[in-house]
């Protein structure tokens, strides 16, 4: 399978000044947007956030941040408000690797084309 590189900007919804833009790894495995850690400090504070778990493909647990809200832009699709998820990614800033989640995905109507290797719009959001 190839991979999928959305570009995607991610603003704090308290202070609109502050936001960071970046290519992002489609993973339809992953379900929220996943930003290191060492990028916390470029969008500002937030009003709200906690600390939580996350699994990783291995089985491995790992401490996270989720903070929110923030407006998450994929370049041609609707701008949807949700949580940015921040993960120690290491020290090495060119391993940093950040993730755009099927939640995320789903919010913006973009859906997955495998054949093609790209996001596609989607008329309708599923509500069955």
């Amino acid at each position: 399978m190839g991979r999928i590189i959305a570009q995607t900007r991610v603003t704090n919804l308290f202070d609109e000044d502050k936001s960071i833009q970046c290519g992002t790894f489609v993973d339809t495995g992953a379900g929220a947007l996943i930003l290191p850690s060492a990028w916390k400090e470029r969008l500002g504070s937030f009003r709200y956030s906690e600390s939580l778990e996350l699994q990783m493909a291995n089985g491995e647990i790992l401490q996270g941040e989720t903070c929110w809200p923030v407006k998450i832009e994929i370049e041609g699709f609707r701008p949807v408000s949700n949580e940015v998820v921040f993960l120690d990614m290491g020290d090495d800033e060119a391993a940093h690797e950040p993730l755009l989640g099927y939640v995320v995905l789903e919010q913006a109507q973009a859906a997955v084309d495998m054949l093609g290797h790209r996001l596609v719009p989607v008329r309708y959001i599923d509500l069955k």
